[in-house]
């Protein structure tokens, strides 16, 4: 089955037809900066603008920054405060005629992707998905089954703040920190999540880990882990997986 997937993040939106059991994008993808502020309104505008650059009459999945109830946004997170208890799904068909939409949280959408076709093929266990962006989300799964909403970068850090604003990778460009420095901040995370949850395998996902030759060497975690296969397509892939899967 195609569905068109859209992954929603602090900085960029981005759409692509996906073949759900393939788990392949078989169109370009099409990206468009995140409006700020990204309040409600902005962001439905921009999702009908994928919506009409692909001309798609059919079901979209949709990957939000945000821990989703029945397509209702719980927080903000790190959009606008104005996301708090939007009914996400509605939003969307109203913006694009009535078209069904599935949303599901981001970082769920993108361990869906590297459980089914990615570097967590065949693992069994414990299984955490961490994507490094403008924050640190996080997808949870236990011999394949996906435990939903985990925000693990919401953990406080050291200094009461939540952690994903100390070693996201949006805390490296504002501070301006070398790969290296900032590193040591993620992996002060990892071990943070090794230490709570005990994980039979890592996996690391969203924009910085394309950049992983960087901090490598920081990472000091004993857990195995692996790159994310899918890399910034995870998110796109895994929201159109769960939509296919709940195609009516």
């Amino acid at each position: 089955m195609d569905v068109l997937g859209i992954d929603i993040g602090g900085s960029g939106i981005k759409g692509a037809i996906v073949d759900t059991k393939q788990g392949k994008l078989i169109s370009e993808r099409f990206r468009v900066d995140t409006p700020q502020p990204a309040t409600p309104e902005a962001i439905a505008e921009v999702i009908r603008q994928i919506r009409d650059h692909f001309n798609w009459q059919d079901d979209i999945g949709c990957a939000f920054p945000s821990v989703v109830i029945e397509g209702r946004a719980k927080y903000s997170s790190n959009l606008d405060p104005a996301w708090k208890g939007v009914q996400i799904d509605d939003l969307f068909s109203e913006y694009c005629e009535d078209l069904r939409f599935e949303i599901i949280n981001d970082a769920d959408a993108a361990g869906i992707a590297e459980m089914r076709f990615g570097a967590g093929r065949h693992k069994s266990g414990l299984v955490v998905i961490i994507t490094v962006g403008t924050g640190l989300g996080s997808g949870v799964f236990y011999d394949g089954q996906l435990i939903p909403n985990t925000e693990l970068g919401r953990m406080l850090g050291n200094d009461g703040k939540p952690v994903e604003q100390y070693a996201a990778d949006s805390a490296r460009k504002r501070e301006e920190l070398e790969f290296d420095e900032w590193g040591k901040r993620f992996d002060f995370f990892l071990k943070y999540v090794d230490r709570i949850l005990s994980p039979d395998y890592l996996i690391i996902g969203g924009g910085a880990s394309k950049k992983i030759h960087k901090f490598r060497k920081q990472l000091k975690i004993k857990v195995s882990y692996a790159v994310s296969e899918k890399l910034n397509n995870a998110g796109i892939i895994g929201a159109a997986v769960n939509a296919a899967e709940h195609h009516k």
